[in-house]
């Protein structure tokens, strides 16, 4: 089947040209769709999309009239798409559910590490010849409480990783998660997850419910100096109430991997241009906040999974099969 594959990079090309060899007719595009760039898509019957891709009604409207009829996604969240409109053009929508949980909880321990022994600051000073240890002090994660929201494969994961650190976990799901369960974790009403953390990492969807899930409000019921983590959604956390709480120390670390308004920055090289977020700007100023660019999935193994699972979802809907990771309206 012939694919629009959008904002895609080098190692999305090699991945996917990797999975498809025989199989279908890939054709990229670096530009990320949007109206502007929709009718790039006129004639291929599936648009392959990444998250920060518009599908809204309009570009969704525009690529039926060119003939899609599959949104293939090569990501497990979906928040970016309408679909309600997709429905009502009779597009069928896919995604990827599980590539590598692996990837994105390793990631987040990374950021925890990273952010509780200093070792973004140590890197920079030891680079300068800098060996004094002055304000690089940190903690020990063992016996600490590490709060999970969201228990799914990821959360599931990091659970495993944080218990073999010698943590109590606490954590709360909408469906506690009987994995979860048998590693120890005691699943509470979400205040009182805020409350008792000392770390605290996100790994719920972003929906209705969870929009700005970290808010003033329960950032006002976290311990004094205690850790966030989010390596979910950019959405799930209130931007500006997580900088005022840094600003007052009422919250001691930041971790992310995301940002709710990461569209326009991540993915590209900016290095060479002024930062025009002044949120972001501001975020990036403090000594206690730790971004990486949105690269908790990039993997060897994840890659892999993604092109694979991807272009299974495609092979599926070209032969009638049952779409098994297709999302609806609901």
């Amino acid at each position: 089947m012939k694919i629009a594959v959008f904002s895609s990079k080098p190692y999305d090309r090699a991945f996917l040209e990797r999975a498809g060899a025989g199989r279908h007719e890939l054709t990229f595009f670096e530009a990320r769709l949007s109206p502007e760039t929709v009718l790039l898509a006129g004639g291929f019957p599936t648009v392959c999309a990444f998250v920060n891709d518009r599908l809204d009604a309009d570009v969704l409207a525009g690529l039926a009239r060119g003939g899609t009829r599959h949104i293939a996604l090569r990501s497990a969240g979906y928040n970016h798409v309408d679909l309600a409109a997709a429905r009502a053009c009779d597009m069928k929508v896919t995604r990827v559910p599980a590539y590598s949980p692996h990837a994105v909880a390793e990631h987040t321990v990374g950021l925890i590490l990273a952010l509780d022994r200093k070792v973004h600051r140590a890197y920079a000073r030891v680079r300068e010849g800098n060996f004094a240890l002055e304000g690089l002090l940190g903690f020990d994660i063992h016996g600490k409480t590490a709060g999970i929201v969201g228990t799914g494969k990821i959360g599931a994961v990091v659970a495993r990783i944080l218990g073999g650190f010698g943590c109590r976990l606490v954590a709360y799901d909408v469906a506690p998660n009987p994995e979860c369960l048998a590693l120890g974790v005691t699943y509470l009403p979400l205040r009182d997850v805020f409350a008792q953390a000392d770390i605290l990492t996100l790994h719920c969807p972003l929906n209705e419910a969870t929009h700005h899930l970290v808010n003033t409000d329960t950032l006002a019921l976290m311990k004094h100096g205690a850790m966030l983590i989010n390596s979910g959604r950019g959405a799930l956390i209130d931007t500006r109430a997580v900088i005022d709480a840094l600003k007052s120390g009422r919250l001691g670390h930041l971790g992310l991997d995301v940002y709710e308004e990461e569209g326009p920055l991540f993915f590209e090289d900016r290095s060479a241009r002024v930062i025009q977020d002044d949120v972001f700007a501001r975020l990036i100023t403090f000594p206690n906040v730790v971004i990486t660019g949105h690269q908790a999935f990039f993997t060897e193994e994840a890659l892999t999974a993604i092109a694979e699972t991807t272009l299974e979802n495609v092979s599926a809907f070209e032969e009638g099969r049952p779409l098994v990771n297709e999302v609806r309206a609901t």
